[in-house]
Formats: C-alpha cells, sequence, structure tokens
C-alpha cells in the first residue's frame, strides 16, 4: 500500500517507538534496539527508495518550521541544553531510565548502591511505560552523544513530525498545500502543548503526535486500502500504548467509528478482514507495554487520585484544549481574561465550523482525530488525576486548533476571504501571543555546570560512591551514575543524617560540615559545589580536580583516622575563633596524635534587595572572587570601583548555590562593589520569575585553604585564630 509522503516519517515514528522496545524485553537484547531500527530503516530505503526521496516541499516546510519553533528556545540561547530545568526534574528521571533500558532492559541487577539505583526501583523497576524515549536510546547510541544533549532536539523533532502528520489530516479541508503547510505549522504548537514542552513534555508531544498518526491512518482502510491496510493502523495504536500503557487505550476509542465507516463504505466482510489484521498485529506490536502493565498498574493509583496535582500549581481549566493561554506559564490564569475568553470562545466556535467543513468535504479522519481528541480529554479530565487531566488537555490541543483554521479554509473556498483572513489571524494571533510569552519565560538548563558534571562522571567512573551534598538531579540520578553517586537530599539507600541526627530535607542544601563525620566516611569522592562560603572537606580527603563549578575530593590512602571534627562559623561565613576550651578539651582525647585545623580568612557577605545593588567593602591586597547567590533570568553584571568584574545571563540554581562572576586583584582599602539585574529583550527566559531570588553577593579571598598540624601540646596556638574547623586525629 501506499501512504502519502508526509506521513512516512510520523508512522516511521511510531513504528521506531514498536521496535526499540522489543530487544529491551531481555537484559541481554537490549543493546539491539539500535540495530533492529537501522535495519527496517535500510529495508525501508532498499524496497522504495524513489517512495523515500518523493518529498512534498510544503509539508517537510510545515515539518521544519514547527521543529524549528520547538527548538527555538534552546538554539537561540546559543548553547545545546533543554528546557524546563528546576520546573520540573521529572526528565532526570527519564533520562536515568533510558540510560538503563537501552544498556541492560528493565533488568536491575547487578547495581550497587547510589540515587541512580534507587531512582529506577521506583520507576523501571514498577514497568513505568518507556515508549515516548525509547527512540532517543536508539539515537543517542547512533550519535554517542549524551542524551541530556540531545532531549531538545528531540522534543522539538516530535513536534516537527507533529505538523507533518496534521499536514496529511487537512489535506481534504485545506486543498492549497500552502496555506495547509502554513495551518498544520500553527496547529502543531498550541499555547498548552508548547508550554508543556518547554519543561520537558515528552509524553504529551509524543502522544499527541500518535493520536493524529492513528486518524490519518484510518483514511487508506475507508477508501480503497486492502485489509493489510490495517497493520499500520496497528502500529500507531500499539505506539500509544508504548507511550501511555495500557491505560492510553481510551485514546484508541475514536477506532470504533472508524470501524462503523469501514462496514459502511466497503461491507462487512472487508471490515471483518481488517478488524482480523489489526487484531493480530497490534497486539503483536505491543508485546512489550502490554508486558510491563501487569506490574505498572498496580502502582499507577496517583493518576486517578483527585489531589495528585504534580508539578502544576492548581488543576489547569478545561478551556485550555482551545490551544490559546497568554500566559508565560500555562499553569498560571492570564493578567486580563476578557481577551483570552474571547479568543477561546472563538476557537470552540470556530472548531465547530470545521467539523461542519470536515463532514462535507469527507474528510472522516480529521472527524475521527476530533472525535477521539475530544472524547479522550473529557473521559481523562473527569476521572483522571488533575496531573494526567492536564497532560490529555495538552495531547488533545492540536485538533481543536487544527479544526478552527480549516473552518477558515472552508470560509475561503466559500468566496468569504475577509471574514477566512480574520479567523486566521485572529487564531494564529492567539497561539503565537501565548507562544512568545512561553518563550520569554523558559527556564534553561545551566549547560556549563551540567557538562562539568559529565566530564566528572566520566572521568572518576568506578571510583564512587559518591556524595553530592546539593540538590542535583541530574547529577546524582544521571551525569555521575557510573560514580554511584548519592544526594542528600535526594533519593537515596544510605542514612546521611546532619549533625543533629536529622536528615536533610529534600531539595535542600547543607554544608558538608553539617553532616557527620561518620556518613561522610562511607564515600571515597566527594563531588562538591564550588561556594565561597563552603566549608573545606575533614582533612582526610584530598583536593584531586577543581573546575569553574565544582571540585572533586578524594579519601586519602593511609589517611590518620580522625577521632573528632570541631566545625566552626556560619552559613554565610565559614570561618570563626574557637574557643579555648574547645580547642584544649580535642588535645586531651585519648588517642590524639596530632591537631589539625583548617585557617579561613573572612568573606564579606551582603543582602541584595531589588534589580541593582551599590555597597562599600574593605579588603587587604590581593585577588578576589565576587559571587552572586539565587537564581536569574536575565543579564547580572558586577563591578568593583567601576572596573567590570564578570557578567553571566539566564543562570538557574537550586537554592543555597552560589555562581562565580569572576575575579578582580585590589589594593588594600576601601572598595566600591555593585552589582545590576537587566531583564527583557529577545533572548528565550528574558522575562519572568526565577525560581529562587537574587542574592546575597561575596566577596571572597581567591585563595585555597592550608591545612596546619600542631601537637596536643600546643594546642593553645590555635585558639584567636580564624578556623574553618579543627580536628583531633589519631
Amino acid at each position: 500500500m501506499r501512504l502519502p509522503w508526509p506521513l512516512l516519517l510520523p508512522l516511521g515514528f511510531a513504528l521506531v517507538v514498536v521496535a526499540s522496545q522489543f530487544p529491551t524485553l531481555s537484559g541481554g537484547t537490549a543493546v539491539l534496539a539500535a540495530p533492529l531500527v537501522v535495519a527496517l530503516a535500510v529495508i525501508g530505503l532498499a524496497l522504495a527508495p524513489r517512495r523515500v526521496l518523493a518529498v512534498d516541499p510544503w509539508g517537510a516546510a510545515a515539518g521544519l518550521a514547527a521543529y524549528l519553533a520547538y527548538g527555538a528556545p534552546t538554539i537561540l540561547s546559543g548553547r545545546a541544553t533543554f528546557d524546563g530545568y528546576i520546573k520540573l526534574d521529572d526528565t532526570a528521571t527519564y533520562l536515568a531510565m533510558l540510560d538503563r533500558v537501552e544498556s541492560h532492559g528493565r533488568d536491575l541487577s547487578g547495581l550497587a548502591p547510589s540515587t541512580y539505583e534507587a531512582t529506577l526501583h521506583t520507576s523501571l523497576a514498577y514497568g513505568y511505560p518507556v515508549g515516548s524515549f525509547a527512540p532517543l536510546g536508539v539515537a543517542q547510541r547512533l550519535l554517542g552523544i549524551d542524551a541530556a544533549w540531545l532531549w531538545q532536539p528531540y522534543l522539538a523533532l516530535l513536534g516537527g513530525l507533529l505538523a507533518l502528520a496534521l499536514y496529511a489530516l487537512a489535506g481534504r479541508v485545506v486543498p492549497s498545500r500552502p496555506l495547509r503547510a502554513a495551518v498544520a505549522f500553527v496547529a502543531a504548537q498550541p499555547a498548552i502543548l508548547y508550554g508543556y514542552s518547554l519543561w520537558g513534555g515528552i509524553k504529551e508531544l509524543a502522544l499527541a503526535l500518535l493520536l493524529a498518526v492513528l486518524a490519518a491512518c484510518v483514511a487508506p482502510l475507508v477508501e480503497d486500502g486492502p485489509a493489510r491496510a490495517a497493520i499500520p493502523l496497528a502500529a500507531a495504536a500499539a505506539a500509544i500504548v508504548g507511550v501511555m500503557s495500557v491505560g492510553g487505550a481510551i485514546w484508541l476509542a475514536l477506532l470504533l467509528p472508524a470501524l462503523v465507516l469501514v462496514v459502511w463504505r466497503r461491507g462487512p466482510a472487508v471490515a471483518a478482514r481488517a478488524v482480523a489484521v489489526f487484531a493480530v498485529a497490534g497486539v503483536a506490536f505491543a508485546i512489550p507495554p502490554i508486558v510491563a502493565a501487569f506490574t505498572w498498574l498496580h502502582h499507577s493509583g496517583a493518576f486517578t487520585s483527585g489531589t495528585e496535582i504534580g508539578n502544576l500549581i492548581s488543576p489547569l481549566r478545561f478551556v485550555q484544549l482551545a490551544g490559546i493561554w497568554p500566559n508565560g506559564d500555562f499553569r498560571r490564569s492570564p493578567h486580563d481574561l476578557a481577551p483570552t475568553h474571547v479568543l477561546v470562545g472563538l476557537v470552540f466556535v470556530a472548531g465547530a465550523g470545521g467539523l461542519v467543513w470536515a463532514w462535507l468535504r469527507r474528510s472522516w479522519e480529521l472527524l475521527l482525530y476530533a472525535g477521539g481528541a475530544l472524547l479522550g480529554a473529557v473521559v481523562l479530565f473527569e476521572v483522571g488525576s488533575p496531573w494526567v487531566a492536564g497532560k490529555s488537555l495538552a495531547s488533545a490541543s492540536p485538533a481543536f486548533v487544527l479544526l478552527a483554521l480549516a473552518a477558515a479554509g472552508g470560509l475561503a473556498v466559500a468566496g468569504r476571504k475577509i471574514e477566512a483572513a480574520v479567523l486566521a489571524a485572529a487564531v494564529v494571533g492567539g497561539v503565537a501571543w501565548s507562544n512568545v510569552l512561553a518563550y520569554r519565560e523558559v527556564w534553561l538548563a545551566p549547560r556549563a555546570r551540567l557538562a562539568e558534571l559529565e566530564s566528572i562522571g566520566k572521568r572518576y567512573a568506578g571510583q564512587g560512591p559518591a556524595l553530592m551534598t546539593e540538590f542535583e538531579p541530574y547529577g546524582a540520578r544521571h551525569f555521575l551514575r557510573r560514580l554511584d553517586a548519592e544526594g542528600t537530599s535526594e533519593l537515596r539507600r544510605r542514612l546521611i543524617p546532619l549533625r543533629s541526627n536529622q536528615p536533610l530535607q529534600p531539595l535542600a542544601y547543607a554544608d558538608i560540615d553539617r553532616f557527620r563525620l561518620d556518613a561522610l566516611e562511607v564515600y571515597p569522592t566527594l563531588v562538591l559545589r564550588r561556594s565561597p562560603v563552603a566549608s573545606r572537606p575533614p582533612s582526610e580527603y584530598r583536593l584531586v580536580d577543581r573546575r569553574h563549578w565544582y571540585e572533586v575530593w578524594q579519601r586519602r590512602p593511609g589517611a590518620q583516622r580522625i577521632l573528632e571534627h570541631l566545625p566552626l562559623g556560619t552559613e554565610t561565613d565559614p570561618g570563626a575563633a574557637p574557643r579555648c576550651a574547645s580547642v584544649l578539651r580535642l588535645a586531651s582525647l585519648a588517642g590524639v596524635r596530632r591537631l589539625v585545623a583548617a585557617p579561613r580568612e573572612r568573606v564579606a557577605v551582603f543582602p541584595v534587595s531589588g534589580s541593582s545593588f551599590a555597597t562599600r567593602f574593605h579588603t587587604t591586597r590581593g585577588a578576589y572572587d565576587v559571587w552572586v547567590g539565587g537564581s536569574f533570568l536575565g543579564r547580572v553584571a558586577a563591578a568593583v570601583d567601576g572596573r567590570r568584574v564578570g557578567v553571566a545571563r539566564h543562570q538557574l540554581e537550586w537554592t543555597g548555590q552560589y555562581v562565580d562572576l569572576g575575579s578582580v586583584r585590589l589594593r588594600t582599602g576601601d572598595h566600591r562593589l555593585t552589582l545590576s539585574l537587566t531583564s527583557g529583550g529577545w533572548r528565550p527566559g528574558s522575562r519572568g520569575v526565577a525560581p529562587f531570588p537574587l542574592g546575597p553577593v561575596a566577596v571572597a579571598p581567591d585563595t585555597r585553604v592550608r591545612l596546619v598540624s600542631v601537637s596536643p601540646s600546643n594546642a593553645a596556638s590555635l585558639c584567636g585564630q580564624r578556623l574553618d574547623w579543627v580536628e583531633a586525629v589519631a
């Protein structure tokens, strides 16, 4: 059978989703997923090379334009990064699952205790559906690039394929190919779906694409295709189950009216043969997700809980299905709802007109697509959790933008070109308005910092277990997986208590000095975030790698045993003078041979209020680093005495972390420090509110901490000195 060219790539994606899951049924065959997909591609090229090259230029233009629209925030940032950092950390879990699935399937045997291992045992081991990112695993294998840097191109690819599928669906209602390309381009990026993509919404995009493919594959059966035309339909249906597990079968409801259409148009005999082919092929294609579902369904209760909102602020509104929502964050209501309601109402009214136009043009596939999308969205909105309801609205929303623009096409065909132009302008303008606002509030991941973690994970692989004291899910769950890393405020296997014997709260940060020494000593490697106010690790650890963002410390072979570690200082000043009584007590401990201390110079820390800041501080002669805490979406610049120290742009940080803006050499005396934050402009994420407020600002001496060692009899010499900590060692 022959499919229209615009449908080849989207349907090919559905087949890749299906095929790439079969090798993962066994840990020993998981690595064969990429060779299997390559083999299928080679067979396809060999069987029909001319068909593959028969490109529809307008369909290709629609797909490429949608790809660029979805990729715009990352592309225009100038960095190979990904969207949605901090806003949603599910992507870190997906990357962990993706790494394991592509190499060992769902087999978790042989993994050492770590955050990576614990994450997999709460997701992959439960049969979590992997169909949406299994093709990305194939691409990662072929390209040899870490999946984190392929994530956003992959999401953009899904958006481009969605435009191609919508272009194929709109063939009967918009005969003009240039206009159809424009319609498909706009319909492929409704506001709620675009918003989900900006925080890593991979399943929403994959489902939206596969729903359009499923509906488009009905056309050959309804027209004059043979019964085996049900095989592509089965592949699309199985891919939906692979993405959403068997619970996603609600979206297959559009197949029931499709069967009625086949009986009406082709007769019961053809319909019976098609049903038989579909049943056999569909069950065969869906074996991997069906096998996984036996485990997954026992752990999916949260998907029907009325209180499960996930990372939403509150349940979304059903009217967001219209694809227009002019707010930078789709989780919040627009500031002025009046124009939003007008545009939303216009989309729904025009969508009804689009249904009439599709009926008159006998575009059965478009009618089935709209009906199936609406039914799935309504059912899941009513019976699913708010978290699932939001996803269903996003995946179904392209259908309503497409119908509204189809109505404009119908008006144009009827000669009412002015009305058609006004309607199209309103819909296109509403979608563009919404997505421009979302583009300006996107949260981009810090490429340079995460790339350091990737490099550290490769350089020190096998030298774990390692510990991270900051909350960085992409580090502990993904980039440092070969180090068997654990995060102190992450999912983990070992207890890492504070000195108060209490665990660190989830998502929180604590300085290395706040943890119990015996808990730290379990880890031969520490991967610590550089900070002007961070303490030096205990003396048994030595610095082996110092980079811009991170330091790697490892326990020295044969290091002297620490009898007691006495921390000093505060969260904003790591140094303080110890009480003599405390120092002398350490010197009197049984078995003590030496006292080891870490001298620490004073760090000047200033709170920041607003977008600009100025203060005076006093220094001695030397080199100093200027640091700023918190997060910022615009451009931050620091200057000392009018001389620029450094500039940083769009830096998102978890709580408690600092960004090094640069170094400056100063003379002894008073100096003036200024800091300014500039937002706005055309860059992605140029507006919006950062997750954590800007500040404080710190000016710290650019020196490394050197240890001093004294005998117990000379312990009094440490009294009155500014120290990070004091230890009694045997």
